[in-house]
Order: C-alpha cells, then structure tokens, then sequence
C-alpha cells in the first residue's frame, strides 16, 4: 500500500493533462473506447501493462507465452512506448500515477471477481491520492449486468437472454485516434517476460493478425459454419477465442460484419452465449468455483487417489476412449481445443469418472490459450448440470457415438492419437482398452444426480 505523506497525493496545482492507459484484456488500439478517453483533446497517454502474479501464477506455459508475445506485438504497435511492471496493482498503479503525475488512470471495465475487487481496491487508494480512475468500454459486446428482466433480474436461461442480447444492441466500432503518446524514456520499464519452455505450437499473435484470422474465416468459413463446426477434424471454426480472450478484437467487430445467413446468425449466437456467461459470473460471482445450482453440492464425487489417478489418465489423454484421448492431447500440444470436444471430454470426467467439474476446469484454465473465467467455468457447469440449464441431469454425452457422429472417419483422432493410425474408419472409434465401463458408469452417474436432486 502506498503511505500517507507529502507524496501520496497529487494536488490540483500538480494536476497534468496526462492520463495513464492501463491494458488488461484489451490488447489493441483500434476500437479501444479507453484509449479513446484517455488521449482525448491531445492528452499525454502512458500505455502501461502490469504483470500481475496473481493472475500469471496459475497459468501454463502456453498461456503465458501467448500473453508474452501480445504484448511485444502490441508494443511494437506503439513504437515500443509500452511500460511494463511487474507487481500488485495495488502498488504498481498508484506509484505509477505518482511517478507520472498523472491525472487519471483509464481501463476497459472488468467484470469477473478478482479484476471487480482488484479495482474496487485501487480506484480507492487513487481517489485518495486525487487522482480519477476511469472505466470506459467492456471485453464484451453488452456489458454483464445490463440486459435484464423487466422486473430488473438477471435472467437464468441464455433463450430468452439472447433475445433481450439482441434488442439490447451494441455500439459501432469506434474508429482509431491520434494518441499523443508520452515519452517514457525517462521511466522504468521491465522488460516483458520471456516465454517460458514450450511444448505446443501457437497461432500467431497481435491485433493485425487477428484481423488477418477474421477476414479469412468471414471470406472463407462463415457461409458453412452452421454445417461444419460440430466437425473436429476441419477447419470450421473461427479460431478466433484466443483473440477475443485478450482483447486483440473485439466482438462488436465481428457482429457488425454479420449477415443474416445462417452460419452468421449461428456465429452471432456463440457470441451471444460468450456475454451470457459473463452476464452469470457477473451476478454470480461465487459461480466461480461452486454450483450455480446449490442442490447438487449433496451429490457424491470421488475424490481419492484413485480419483487423482483416473483425473491424471484423462488429463494426459489415456483413457482409451479414442476421441477423449485425442481432445486432450490437442490442448496439451496447441493450447486449444475444438469445442464440440471440449464437452465431450468434461462429460466423461465428470459423468464417467464421476470427479468435480472445478478439477477439469482448473486444468483447462491452466492450458488453454483462450481460457476465459465466465465461459469455461459455466460451460463445465453446463455439461456437470449444476449451471443455468433447466434440466441436465440426465444429459450424459457417450463419447462413443460422439465421435462416429461428429469424427466419422476418424480423421480428428488419427491426427492427435498416432497409435490409431492404422485402424479403419469403422473400428476407430470403439475404445481398445477403455479405463471404465461407459454403460455402468452412466447409471452410476444417473443414480447419483437422482440421489441429490430427489427425482
């Protein structure tokens, strides 16, 4: 914390027309409401980025390497102006602001747990010192908190919050500004951290280039979305989460390029499905880490060591269960993963192994690039039944019939499980040596979900 003394507050005779542009998920200078603000009528702007331990510390490797080279990209966007700490923001800011005599401190608004109390925190130490702290723009298309109920509730089912989503609307993209960037040549910069040891390969990184991944699937992928993305073997994808995760685009972008085709209106959906769960987290903020639906904290888990055991199999990609093998090995070696696999491969930990959802979205937090808090916890929930759908006990994905429906020639699993490269089209999918007993293991987890909710 910084201390009461002579130079703990910036006085209004101190006051400069310089504003401190603080990035967190919003790597990028084109439609930046913040940047906007903060170089407004020719203000001086110090671009900081802080290292916040609490925030890299649970990260992988792939994570932090695709952070790492963002922010080269993004300062070398900037001529190399970008000031780099490493720290609590709760010191780094306020001394930061001292050092610069700024007047104010300007972010995109955050609105998961940690970066609310984070900045809760330091907007009050900053307002101590007299200096403003300024919100302007969301990692969203509709800021979390604002679509409602008419009765002012939040709504609790993404149909009806889609719909609202849509007559809510959002802002065009702002186009760029002319930044009066200051001289930082008389601050202390950290250098950005080096990329830890990898053993995955990762898209490139940066603004420009996801643009570049954009245009291309707008050009070439959105007209058969609809058709093509339950598909794990091609590119049917957008690929573009990792760079919505950091802010290098933003989705109001993406949804003023939309049509009314069916791959567009199925696009504008994933998007509207992204604020849902922020909508969630943001007024559930506990959802986090516990059950949206507290009634099936009752239901049994294993959580032994033979729990770690089966955890350890399914997280390497071991469990003879070809097309979970293959989903996991994809994350460990692109820091990605197909989203029709990603439910598969958490309905099989959760309802074939019977082991807590927060076990495997940790471990997917801690690997995947495009690890967002909202979704991946409420996607887990959604699969474990404890989340927003009505009725999901009984929803228990056969990871068998999975893959010959959405990998029918095997395709996905030969390109992530070589030792199966050999097998046939037909054969492929049927687990050779499987860890559980897909059939028994479903009854069980039926049984259990019974038992807690009373049905």
């Amino acid at each position: 914390m910084i201390a009461n003394s002579s130079r703990s507050a910036i006085t209004e005779e101190m006051r400069t027309d310089r504003s401190i542009l603080w990035f967190r998920r919003d790597l990028r200078l084109l439609d930046h409401p913040a940047l906007h603000h903060a170089a407004r009528e020719g203000r001086e702007v110090v671009p900081t980025f802080v290292v916040d331990p609490a925030l890299t510390g649970p990260s992988g490797a792939a994570r932090l390497a695709f952070l790492f080279r963002s922010l080269r990209s993004l300062d070398e966007s900037m001529g190399g102006r970008l000031i780099v700490r490493v720290g609590d923001p709760t010191i780094v800011i306020p001394s930061l602001a001292l050092e610069t005599d700024a007047s104010e401190v300007v972010v995109t608004r955050d609105y998961a747990p940690y970066g609310r109390r984070r900045d809760a925190a330091v907007g009050e130490l900053l307002a101590a010192m007299g200096v403003e702290f300024v919100g302007r723009g969301t990692p969203y298309a509709v800021p979390p908190g604002r679509v409602t109920k008419s009765d002012g509730t939040p709504y609790a089912v993404f149909t009806p919050f889609s719909k609202a989503w849509m007559s809510a609307g959002w802002p065009e993209p702002v186009g760029s500004v002319d930044v009066n960037w200051f001289d930082s040549a008389s601050l202390v910069s950290e250098p950005i951290p080096e990329d830890p040891s990898l053993t995955c390969a990762l898209p490139p990184v940066g603004e420009e280039a996801a643009h570049l991944r954009w245009e291309s699937f707008l050009g070439d992928g959105l007209d058969d979305y609809e058709r093509c993305r339950n598909d794990p073997s091609k590119p049917g994808t957008s690929r573009l989460s990792p760079y919505l995760r950091w802010g290098q685009i933003h989705p109001r972008q993406l949804l003023n390029d939309l049509g009314d085709a069916p791959g567009h209106a199925t696009f504008r959906k994933e998007l509207a499905w992204r604020d849902f769960y922020a909508d969630v987290l943001f007024h559930h903020p506990s959802s986090a880490r516990d059950n949206l639906q507290p009634k099936l904290s009752s239901m049994v888990l294993d959580t032994d060591a033979s729990a770690r055991q089966r955890f350890d199999a399914w997280a390497t990609g071991h469990t003879g269960f070809p097309i979970v093998d293959a989903g996991m090995r994809q994350m460990l070696a692109t820091g990605w993963m197909h989203n029709r696999v990603r439910m598969i491969v958490a309905s099989f930990l959760i309802k074939d192994l019977h082991l807590p959802w927060q076990w495997g979205a940790r471990h997917f937090m801690r690997h995947l690039v495009d690890g967002d808090l909202a979704s991946n916890q409420h996607g887990w929930q959604w699969t474990a039944g404890t989340g927003t759908d009505a009725a999901p006990y009984f929803r228990v994905f056969n990871p068998t019939s999975q893959s010959e429906r959405f990998d029918p020639t095997g395709a996905y699993i030969r390109a992530w499980v070589p030792e199966l490269a050999h097998v046939g089209d037909r054969d492929i999918h049927a687990p050779a040596s499987p860890m559980v007993d897909h059939g028994v293991e479903r009854a069980e987890a039926l049984k259990r979900y019974r038992e807690a909710t009373g049905r």
